[in-house]
């Protein structure tokens, strides 16, 4: 029996940031593929041009050019990418960014952690989500660990 892998985009423009998401990703499961983008230009034209085809994108807030903000709003309002899972992934536990994100059509909320075992445990806990069925609010928006 075949085995699908699961693949995961992540976009940010800190290069130790990808390496140390990529190596707690890839400690959660050899299912999974992931795809780092060092930019939101480089996500925006993989997005228009696959394959691969993302499961579930993390996307950084602070980026050079094009923001996450910027980029949400891109994806959101393309058809092909609107159902996509998308999980802001960013140093900061602002609330107002939190409603932000909420409000502008991200999924989840996680909070970067500089634990490599918390980072781990907050990626497979986005990955395990059922984002068929799973309706963001307030309540469950942000990841708590």
């Amino acid at each position: 029996m075949k085995t699908t892998k699961m693949t995961i985009f992540y976009t940010d423009d800190d290069k130790e940031d990808l390496d140390f998401f990529r190596e707690a990703t890839e400690s959660i499961d050899q299912n999974i593929e992931v795809v780092t983008l060092g930019g939101s230009s480089q996500l925006l034209h993989i997005i228009d041009n696959p394959p691969p085809h993302p499961h579930i994108l993390f996307l950084d807030l602070n980026m050079p050019g094009l923001n996450g903000f910027d980029v949400l709003e891109i994806l959101r309002s393309k058809d092909a990418s609107q159902r996509l899972p998308i999980v802001i992934f960013s140093t900061s536990n602002d609330e107002e960014l939190i409603r932000k994100s909420r409000e502008l059509g991200a999924n989840f909320y996680v909070p970067k952690s500089v634990s490599f075992e918390s980072l781990r445990r907050s990626i497979e806990h986005a990955i395990n989500i059922d984002w068929t069925n799973f309706i963001p609010n307030q309540q469950n928006f942000l990841y708590q660990n």
